[in-house]
């Protein structure tokens, strides 16, 4: 099975997810901003919380693409960690029928807030999100 991570970062929150994730998977991950679909993988998709939001880089990709009957892994970061941004997304990609196979968000430094999000151990819960994903 292929996979490709796809992630959109201002801070560096959301890259450290996303190569967290490619790690355990023995892929790049990719920035959105740099990146081609690859119609054949597993996709993993993640952005950060701009707004209650993901960022619109990120929207525009997942709009512009066909996830139709595709199978999706949504991550996010955010200073509230309440994964709005991953919600979102979820909305999108399932007008667009995609499957969405799970979820994973966390906290992530903003501002003076979170220090050290994501933690050694959030990363640890990002690497065995995505085993759950690809079993």
């Amino acid at each position: 099975m292929k996979f490709q991570v796809i992630y959109f970062s201002k801070k560096g929150n959301t890259k450290k997810v996303a190569e967290a994730i490619a790690s355990e998977l023995d892929v790049e991950a990719e920035n959105v901003k740099d990146t081609k679909l690859d119609k054949n993988a597993l996709v993993f998709l993640g952005s950060g919380c701009y707004g209650g939001k993901p960022a619109k880089l990120m929207t525009k990709f997942i709009r512009d693409n066909d996830f139709r009957s595709r199978n999706v892994a949504l991550f996010g970061t955010s200073g509230s960690g309440e994964g709005k941004e991953v919600a979102e997304m979820e909305r999108i990609l399932r007008t667009k029928e995609a499957t969405i196979k799970g979820t994973f968000f966390c906290k992530g430094k903003f501002i003076f807030f979170n220090r050290g999000r994501p933690s050694e151990d959030d990363l640890k819960g990002t690497q065995k999100f995505a085993k759950r994903m690809v079993q």
